[in-house]
């Protein structure tokens, strides 16, 4: 059966006895899934089927089959929602684009989703095609989709379920800055996320709903700003950062974590827990207990075999392009989220090195790679080309261009201005050096920059390589719009970096010193 990784309960105390008309409800929850409908290693990746059997792996759509159903069967009244992000993250997406999550969310019978940010990576069309197959509804409240003709009366900002003959609003929000980490276009426009809900929750109240659940792909931080500066929320479902909530020594907060009366739930991410919220509220709509756990998906968890049977149906067209062994490390090279969006890591280094590698004879100094893009750790030993674009799922091209020395710093600024909120601007570099102060104020965080062993000239024109997504403003990059000489249609980033892994026998992993952390 579910091995609860975390046992312990955050409840509230039962403000008296247990009325009548209290009604009970199992919150049955996911989050950035990307595509992870095979089980993963231990790293988030591709995880074998030698090392699945041997009971190694985690996630995977086949378990979720077997948790849900089982916790389903556990409680009188449950909902299942997903907190955004069913998109891009392996080849299942590269391939199927949203047409896989479709039917697997459907096979699971989710009752409602926020859109994340990665559901625009494609633009409108894909996430339109994306809802236009789903049995339930895609949620974003914080954006005027009105100009958008695929989107606009559509994409719904709120709606109403019934279960166990009680209504549940249910809110989505996806993040504030999606035109800078995604391609959502120009028509449509994002707002803030608490005014967006608490317009929302005004509506259902009057409405007469007086249960109201925040799908919020906004990230741990926001979610508490969102719980602290609205009223009537009584449950957000959260998303985009990753977060681990409970008792785990990684956790970074409580499962719930309670604000006023406001439950909030996130599940790490890939699939690896199913997140289970039980709450009773009384006759007013007031959560009067709130407890729970998100159930880790390890090898206790049995496998539904007809999903088995269909994943590996889908998979059977990638396989030859993920089986292909293309190098070999001599240790595992760190993607981790964690270390990668907050200092210098190893596959940081191996990208960004391996893009300057393939450019540096047409006078490129220096690599600049954005942490949001590195999607995962690689094992030691073979390397699979399938574990390469699982790193780097985004099918980005090598961007190069000029900039002054004074764009650079401004540059570095903005990679280093959201460290505390764990961004994915975080910047690894190749061919420079610099230091990050972080008792300074954003803006003023970055020195001692150094480029081919020489001090940044703020006067001095350099050659840069990137990813086309930096190179076009991605990740608050706006500075690299107006580049000189930009050249964004180079070969993809992931063949890039698995023949510069594939140039050395075995590979070896490393940091050096090229960003220095005060």
């Amino acid at each position: 059966m579910i091995s609860r990784m975390m046992t312990t309960t955050c409840a509230l105390a039962v403000m008296g006895s247990m009325a009548a008309a209290d009604y009970s409800l199992t919150i049955l929850h996911t989050n950035d899934f990307h595509a992870r409908f095979e089980p993963i290693s231990r790293f988030d990746s591709g995880c074998s089927a030698e090392d699945n059997a041997a009971g190694e792996c985690f996630g995977g759509t086949a378990r979720l089959v077997t948790a849900i159903a089982d916790a389903r069967a556990r409680t009188n009244n449950s909902i299942l929602v997903d907190g955004g992000d069913q998109f891009q993250g392996t080849l299942f997406y590269t391939y199927y684009k949203g047409a896989a999550a479709a039917e697997f969310m459907n096979k699971l019978g989710y009752d409602g989703m926020t859109v994340g940010n990665h559901e625009f990576d494609d633009g409108p069309e894909v996430l339109r095609g994306f809802m236009d197959s789903v049995q339930f509804p895609v949620l974003m409240s914080n954006a005027d989709v009105s100009a958008e003709p695929l989107l606009a009366d559509t994409l719904m900002k709120s709606t109403v379920i019934e279960r166990g003959g009680e209504q549940i609003g249910m809110i989505g929000l996806t993040p504030e800055n999606t035109d800078e980490l995604a391609s959502p276009g120009p028509n449509v426009v994002f707002s803030d996320p608490a005014a967006a809900v608490q317009a929302e929750v005004d509506k259902l109240t009057e409405m007469g709903v007086n249960k109201i659940v925040v799908l919020s792909h906004s990230g741990y931080g926001v979610d508490l700003d969102v719980a602290a500066n609205t009223t009537g929320v009584d449950v957000i479902v959260g998303g985009h950062t990753n977060t681990l909530l409970g008792d785990d020594e990684n956790a970074a907060g409580p499962y719930p974590t309670m604000v006023g009366d406001t439950a909030i739930v996130q599940a790490y991410a890939y699939g690896k827990f199913l997140g289970e919220l039980n709450i009773t509220f009384d006759d007013e709509g007031v959560i009067t207990e709130a407890a729970g756990a998100p159930l880790l998906m390890d090898a206790s968890v049995t496998e539904d075999a007809a999903t088995v049977a269909r994943v590996a149906e889908l998979a059977a067209p990638l396989d030859e392009i993920r089986q292909q062994v293309v190098a070999e490390t001599s240790a595992s090279i760190d993607g981790d989220r964690s270390v990668c969006r907050a200092m210098e890591c190893s596959m940081g280094n191996l990208i960004a090195d391996a893009m300057l590698e393939r450019v540096r004879d047409q006078g490129i100094q220096i690599g600049f790679q954005n942490s949001g893009g590195i999607r995962a750790s690689i094992d030691a030993g073979e390397v699979t080309m399938g574990e390469v674009l699982t790193v780097l799922p985004f099918q980005n091209t090598l961007s190069t261009f000029q900039v002054t020395g004074a764009t650079m710093i401004a540059a570095l600024e903005n990679g280093v201005s959201q460290h505390e909120d764990g961004s994915g601007r975080f910047p690894q570099v190749s061919g420079m050096s610099f230091t990050v102060d972080l008792s300074q104020e954003p803006g003023s965080r970055i020195s001692d920059i150094m480029i081919g062993g020489e001090p940044i000239d703020p006067d001095a024109v350099y050659g840069v390589v990137s990813n086309n997504f930096v190179r076009n403003g991605g990740d608050g990059y706006s500075m690299f719009e107006d580049a000189m000489n930009a050249y964004d249609f180079g070969p993809d980033l992931a063949d890039v970096t698995a023949e510069f892994i594939a140039e050395s026998a075995p590979y070896q992993p490393y940091t050096d010193g090229r960003i220095t952390m005060k």
